[in-house]
């Protein structure tokens, strides 16, 4: 496990430490609230997937860039091994990033599992398309506020500069493989 996925606060705070923000000000930027931004970078509660998202944009930083470790990205690798996929998930939603160091790369796929009640948070934007097949159990994608139920096997696909989010309303675990483009989620 990585610094960045075991203390995301720590470097979040960093980050904004070398932008010369302050918590007030990158809140602002991000669309919220100071005490958000406080609690976050204390690590005592790990942000909503929308709500990194919007702090990493403020950053100048994509998902993918600030969970990967540097020295992965000097060697790309042909197999990838499942300890070494890159957690960008959070609050009950495991989001496996398939990356093998290739910072050139033009796609980037996802291991995810949702855990019961869990979502992405907010609507998320970002340029680009993703196409995902459940593998197990129910969500619902929303974009742009039309709700798709989705059961295992059916797949989807979606322009990602739309606003959209995926939540778990069963009781059950649902996983999905995904993939986007381009990579910088």
């Amino acid at each position: 496990m990585s610094e960045v996925s075991s203390a995301p606060g720590r470097r979040l705070s960093q980050l904004r430490q070398q932008l010369g923000l302050s918590q007030r000000r990158a809140a602002e930027l991000a669309g919220l609230t100071h005490s958000a931004i406080s609690t976050i970078e204390q690590d005592k509660v790990s942000p909503a997937i929308s709500t990194l998202q919007k702090l990493l944009t403020v950053y100048g930083l994509s998902m993918a860039e600030f969970f990967t470790d540097e020295e992965r990205l000097t060697a790309p690798q042909v197999v990838i091994e499942p300890e070494s996929l890159i957690e960008i998930g959070s609050q009950g939603v495991s989001m496996k990033l398939v990356h093998n160091g290739n910072p050139m790369r033009a796609l980037a796929m996802l291991l995810e599992t949702y855990e019961p009640g869990s979502s992405t948070g907010e609507k998320i934007r970002h340029q680009g398309e993703e196409v995902g097949t459940l593998l197990e159990g129910e969500i619902v994608l929303t974009v742009n506020g039309q709700q798709f139920p989705l059961r295992a096997g059916q797949s989807y696909t979606i322009n990602t500069g739309m606003a959209h989010s995926f939540s778990n309303l069963s009781a059950r675990v649902c996983r999905i493989i995904s993939a986007h483009t381009p990579t910088t989620f």
